[in-house]
């Protein structure tokens, strides 16, 4: 069992940033991979960035050269850093977790904090 317990998260105003912290109930190095996805109002939950524990990372188109994703074995965290956020950015960021069992992958989410990006 892993619990995902997210911080940050907030108003921001266009053009600024905003950094989110997932903080893991167990070690991060058992973990395959880490992310974060979003849902803005009226839509499915998408994946923004993902982290595996070889360090190779994924994003989503929007969030290429302005989201970075970075993983703290030391805190066992996982963090994204956003910058030059847009209105579009608007939505709950959830932290994810996969884990492989022997009977397969597992899936973990946090409560999700609230982005908003308003002027």
């Amino acid at each position: 069992q892993v619990q995902l317990v997210e911080a940050g998260g907030g108003l921001v105003q266009p053009g600024g940033s905003l950094r989110l912290s997932c903080a893991s109930s167990v070690d991060i190095k058992s973990i395959y991979q880490l992310g974060w996805y979003r849902q803005g109002p009226g839509n499915v939950r998408r994946p923004v960035a993902t982290i595996r524990n070889t360090g190779g990372t994924d994003y989503a188109k929007s969030a290429e050269g302005r989201f970075t994703i970075t993983r703290d074995n030391a805190k066992n965290t996982v963090n994204l850093q956003m910058n030059r956020l847009k209105p579009e950015d608007t939505a709950v960021y959830f932290c994810n977790a996969a884990v492989y069992y022997t009977s397969g992958v597992k899936t973990y989410w946090g409560p999700g904090p609230q982005v908003t990006v308003s002027s």
